[in-house]
């Protein structure tokens, strides 16, 4: 390839980083903008969240084998097709307002995003000089980070209305009345969604017509595995920390504005201009948490920022006004060195077994998928706020992971969600 068609390769491939991380960004706000849209109870609105992270349980291993046939071109080119097909469904769903089709159009999206993961990450570090392919790995990786950033906010200025009407309100309504402003909030995901869809298709377009270098995976015979993959403990251990981590994580994000209402009296398009900020804090704390671990070793740093969250989700329950509400910005910012730090510890020293290893924690995404249907179950049957006591007992399990391994020095870190 001639440098210039390196470079468009990789800012195609880059591009993907920050798809993926705009799409599924968008669930805090679709969680309290479908609530409404479709009349519907928290544990109801927290199958948002489990429609896309069960399609990463489900998807991720026939992507890989499809990606193994058909090549990883292949597989970016059908994970886009699948992503713009998903957004375009938007459109008859909101027509219909009806819940299930939006959840279909939610798993087909997130299916795509599991094929544009699956070979993302490896792509990039083979665009280029491979003494350099760290730093592009982590240059791709911040794009996801932006797109986590901007996702809200632009959700929160076209998708959201600012118009919540209370249980009351809607009683005095006329069923024309009530119908008309319910199909109202419903349409307001069409044309953001089909935009997705569009900008997705021009990608797969150039994706297809780029050419990108093929991946050709050799065995390694260097070394055999022996031994059951069950039979390494840490692995096993950072495989359930990394469970329950990405679903505190998404618990956190997906009922944040639904939370400040609640809580603070916040409308949902600040509140949703409020989720941008702490999800920018989550990408700065990304950079400075992976600076002071030269200073620190990983395993304390990720204990040290487990027990601050535990404090902070207690104050969030236990508080009122913007003091819930900061504390909960503190959260998003002690979560961000998690997911690649229990990643790297849990494959450290596998060797031969490094390969399956990786794919078991990856497959632990699934956790997004179910503690938000817990946490929508607490709220129905007490509140919100109680709620937040879900996200605290998964940052225990993961601050026992970190003392479990608190005698690592060193870990490299290479992956991110």
């Amino acid at each position: 390839m001639t440098d210039r068609k390196t470079r468009l390769a990789i800012i195609l491939i880059t591009s993907l980083f920050f798809l993926w991380g705009f799409a599924l960004n968008l669930n805090p706000i679709l969680i309290p903008h479908l609530k409404k849209a479709c009349q519907l109870t928290d544990v109801q609105s927290a199958l948002i969240d489990s429609a896309s992270y069960i399609a990463y349980f489900l998807i991720a291993l026939p992507a890989g084998l499809f990606m193994k046939r058909f090549g990883y071109k292949a597989g970016i080119t059908l994970g886009l097709i699948l992503f713009a097909f998903g957004t375009f469904l938007f459109y008859p769903a909101a027509e219909l307002r009806h819940f299930g089709f939006f959840l279909v159009a939610l798993f087909i999206i997130a299916s795509g995003l599991t094929l544009l993961e699956t070979a993302a990450n490896p792509y990039i570090t083979v665009l280029g000089d491979a003494d350099t392919s760290t730093q592009r790995l982590n240059f791709a990786q911040s794009f996801n980070g932006l797109a986590a950033f901007l996702a809200p906010l632009m959700g929160g200025a076209f998708i959201l209305s600012g118009k919540t009407l209370s249980a009351q309100e809607q009683q005095a309504m006329s069923a024309q009345q009530l119908n008309n402003y319910l199909a109202e909030e419903a349409a307001s995901v069409k044309i953001p969604f089909l935009t997705i869809g569009i900008i997705v298709l021009i990608v797969a377009v150039l994706i297809w017509r780029t050419q990108l270098p093929e991946i050709v995976e050799e065995e390694d015979t260097s070394e055999k595995a022996s031994g059951s993959i069950l039979g390494e403990k840490n692995l096993i251990l950072g495989t359930f920390a990394q469970f329950f981590y990405v679903g505190g994580q998404v618990c956190v994000s997906s009922f944040f504005i639904r939370f400040s209402d609640k809580v603070a009296g916040i409308d949902e398009k600040t509140a949703a201009y409020l989720l941008s900020g702490a999800l920018l804090s989550f990408m700065v704390g990304r950079f400075i948490g992976t600076y002071l671990m030269r200073f620190i070793a990983p395993p304390r740093l990720l204990a040290i920022y487990s027990v601050l969250n535990i404090a902070l989700l207690i104050v969030a329950v236990v508080t009122s006004g913007m003091v819930s509400v900061y504390a909960l910005v503190g959260v998003e910012f002690f979560m961000s060195i998690m997911f690649p730090t229990i990643f790297a510890l849990s494959i450290r020293g596998l060797g031969a077994k490094t390969k399956i290893g990786s794919s078991l924690v990856i497959m632990s995404i699934v956790g997004g998928a179910i503690f938000p249907v817990i946490m929508g179950w607490v709220s129905d049957q007490s509140s919100i706020q109680t709620a937040y006591i879900v996200p605290a007992f998964c940052f225990l399990v993961v601050l026992y992971f970190a003392v479990k391994n608190s005698s690592v020095k060193n870990v490299t870190l290479g992956v991110s969600h």
